[in-house]
């Protein structure tokens, strides 16, 4: 298999697996809606998932890993494009798939511990108020800072760098880059939810359109996945 056709096999598979874990978190979890919940009433659906629940968020995490090798690749076969807007691409590519599964990684791992915590029969009143503080920390530091607001704004940039790189290339028609260009600014948009006199309740026009912004993005990875098999 040469790296053009792992490229595009990846662009076509990325998205899809990270679209059919969002789906099953949605169904079996209510997410991301569950998250305006009090922390006690995630922490009982969480266990009522079990440990499908969990394994699913292990999968949803894995799919930000592979976003990396994704965009080092489709670096390296857009040939014809200018080699600092590939490297830079490259970079803001890479932090951007770190910053989210370091927001996402918290679910199978840490938040398992604080729902079995929240859950014994004989836990004091300051401890279930300790799980409350540590559950709300680390959601608004990992979830919502480096996940959401880091992943967001880095993911944005790195479309609007693709896209450019894709309108210099010739490995796929021109035109497939356009869409890059109009989607990453919505995405960098969309990382100004939780921001200054947004922070307690969030910007509710930027929680509209951030799911129907990745769905726009997953479609345009599939199809510079398919130009590039064509």
């Amino acid at each position: 298999m040469n790296t053009v056709t792992l490229t595009a096999l990846l662009l076509i598979g990325v998205p899809l697996a990270f679209n059919a874990a969002f789906a099953l978190l949605a169904a079996r979890f209510g997410y991301p809606d569950i998250l305006r919940r009090p922390t006690a009433d995630v922490l009982a659906r969480f266990r009522q998932g079990g440990a499908t629940l969990t394994l699913i968020w292990w999968a949803f995490a894995l799919s930000a890993v592979l976003f990396a090798p994704l965009v080092v690749l489709l670096s390296r076969a857009m040939s014809g494009a200018d080699d600092t807007l590939l490297a830079v691409g490259a970079t803001v590519g890479v932090l951007a798939a770190l910053v989210q599964f370091l927001g996402l990684i918290r679910w199978p791992f840490l938040v398992p511990y604080l729902a079995r915590v929240a859950a014994e029969p004989d836990a004091s009143a300051a401890r279930r108020e300790a799980v409350d503080v540590v559950f709300q920390s680390v959601n608004r530091y990992l979830g919502v800072a480096v996940g959401e607001h880091l992943g967001y704004l880095l993911t944005g940039a790195w479309s609007v760098l693709v896209g450019a790189a894709l309108w210099q290339s010739a490995a796929v028609p021109a035109w497939l880059g356009l869409p890059g260009i109009v989607i990453g600014p919505i995405l960098m948009l969309c990382s100004l939810e939780f921001v200054g006199a947004f922070e307690p309740n969030g910007w509710k026009l930027a929680g509209a359109i951030t799911p129907l912004a990745y769905i726009a993005w997953s479609l345009w990875l599939v199809a510079v996945g398919v130009a590039l098999l064509v």
